[in-house]
């Protein structure tokens, strides 16, 4: 007998497990906080819950947390009262050597929805570091001829305080026949200088003993002293003079080994040897100076010994001596400023974190998929870096902050179009020519029910013998389902419906998995007809 049999989609699957997704909330501005270095364990640094707008229930709901680059665990967060404070030793100039501005930049992260923050705790310098100078002892050669008002360079102290606390002023005793005198030059150096106040008589004293102290300009004040022992000689009536006192000299960092930098030339009046001159580097000599460059003692020449690299050092002070060979030796002095200057040597990096994957089909559109950060080590044009994303659908970098940008969904996904995006993050910098980096992002596409069953075919006809036996098989529908996984699993059932007197599933059923059918008794024709 003919019998027909018409399939209706069957029920949808639960999703069981679900993956949020939070949508970016762009925020404007930044908080600011400052804190004093050394403060201690515990110190207040600001409300920064209240600050951000946020309420100190939701704070462990929505799993806040900071992120720090380079600061480790300096600062942290009291999650019951939303207090920033001091969590370990703070040390500014550890942190950021003797630059003028000082502070730590923290991303404050919340979920649910993904908000980050960021956040600038500002360093403020205190008066810990005395002055210090580079030995504890200092011996002079002064020849006892030098007339009054001639000067000797002094190596000054260092402070590695800034601002005021570093603020250094001199004194010397005993005085009688020795000042100090102080120059400041536009390149924020000091030359330090001991001025002879009046003759020299060897024959009188032979040696002066006078304490060299530094006071730095903090409250209360911090000082370091350095003992000049000075020999008084008899000889040699002139010293050896360069043209100028100070030279300036700019060299390209990327210059090769034995470049010259410059070729020094100091004249002294004397005949013979007390008119030869050594040019040395005068001691005691920086280990970077040392590591960078040599001086020709016969010639004076200053050439580079080893790569130059900017973003090490960025001026190099160098101090010569030109000493005659007269029996009771003369010396003249200089300074060289040796100005690096920037190439563009260094690419790009990237930084991507805060990934949330996979990402749902059904995701909304601007909802962030990652953090990414970019820094460039270069100076100016050449560290000045931009970011691009490709391809360029269906996502985009969307700018938050100088160097930080927030990758997110720019138009609708379909996993069954397209189960996987392989994203490359590309950062250029503005040298020339530029330099870039690459960071690959791989998107994996989170599968959502969205797509019913369809069966082969919409309508089944199949003949069977009447009388046949109980259970037999009559034959198979089958349905395919686009989604993955679990909700590509497709169960059957039959719409219920009367045949004659009787309900259709009294005849027939179907297996729920294989989509079989079976008869459950012999069937009439002449019942069924």
């Amino acid at each position: 007998m003919p019998f027909s049999w018409r399939g209706n989609p069957g029920a949808r699957s639960l999703l069981l497990s679900l993956l949020l997704l939070a949508t970016w909330e762009t925020q404007s501005g930044q908080v600011h906080y400052s804190v004093s270095e050394e403060s201690k364990h515990g110190t207040f640094v600001g409300r920064i819950a209240q600050d951000l707008g946020l309420e100190l229930a939701e704070l462990v709901p929505r799993l806040f947390r900071m992120a720090s680059e380079g600061s480790g665990d300096l600062l942290e967060v009291n999650l019951q009262n939303g207090i920033l404070f001091v969590n370990s030793r703070i040390d500014r100039e550890e942190l950021c050597g003797r630059s003028l501005e000082c502070s730590i930049h923290l991303e404050v992260i919340v979920e649910r929805p993904l908000q980050v923050f960021h956040v600038e705790v500002g360093v403020k310098d205190i008066n810990d570091n005395p002055p210090v100078f580079p030995e504890s002892k200092k011996r002079i050669i002064i020849a006892e001829s030098r007339p009054p008002e001639t000067r000797f360079p002094l190596d000054g102290a260092s402070d590695a305080d800034i601002g005021v606390n570093s603020a250094l002023t001199y004194r010397i005793y005993p005085n009688d026949y020795f000042a100090l005198d102080t120059q400041n030059n536009r390149e924020q150096t000091s030359s330090l200088s001991l001025v002879l106040r009046k003759s020299l008589d060897r024959e009188e004293i032979q040696e002066h003993s006078l304490l060299l102290t530094a006071i730095d300009g903090g409250k209360p004040e911090l000082t370091g002293t350095v003992q000049l022992f000075i020999t008084i000689l008899d000889v040699n009536d002139n010293a050896p003079e360069f043209a100028q006192s100070i030279y300036r000299v700019r060299v390209l960092e990327n210059a090769f080994n034995g470049t010259l930098v410059i070729k020094l030339n100091a004249t002294d009046p004397d005949d013979g040897i007390n008119g030869d001159i050594i040019y040395s580097f005068r001691r005691p000599v920086s280990p970077a100076v040392l590591n960078a460059f040599i001086i020709n003692p016969n010639s004076g020449e200053i050439r580079t010994k080893t790569k130059l690299d900017f973003e090490e050092n960025k001026l190099y002070e160098i101090s010569v001596e030109a000493t005659d060979k007269g029996n009771i030796p003369m010396a003249g002095h200089c300074t060289i400023l040796v100005e690096i200057l920037d190439i563009n040597d260094n690419a790009p990096k990237i930084t991507i974190t805060s990934l949330s994957l996979p990402v749902r089909e059904d995701a909304q559109v601007g909802t962030v998929i990652a953090l990414v950060s970019v820094s460039d080590s270069d100076s100016g044009a050449n560290g000045q870096v931009t970011c691009s994303l490709t391809p360029h659908v269906p996502f985009k970098l969307v700018s938050t902050f100088k160097n930080y940008y927030s990758l997110v969904l720019d138009s609708a996904l379909d996993r069954e179009s397209v189960a996987n995006y392989e994203l490359v993050v590309t950062a250029r910098d503005g040298g020339s020519p530029s330099l870039s980096a690459t960071a690959s992002v791989s998107v994996e596409v989170a599968d959502v029910n969205d797509n019913a069953p369809v069966f082969a075919q919409p309508e089944y006809t199949v003949f069977v013998k009447e009388n046949n036996p109980p259970g037999c098989h009559i034959f198979t529908v089958s349905a395919q389902d686009a989604d993955a996984q679990e909700n590509a699993l497709v169960s059957y059932s039959l719409v219920e419906r009367r045949v004659g007197e009787r309900a259709l599933s009294s005849y027939v059923s179907v297996h729920a998995e294989s989509g079989k059918v079976y008869a459950l008794q012999p069937l009439d024709h002449e019942e069924l007809e």
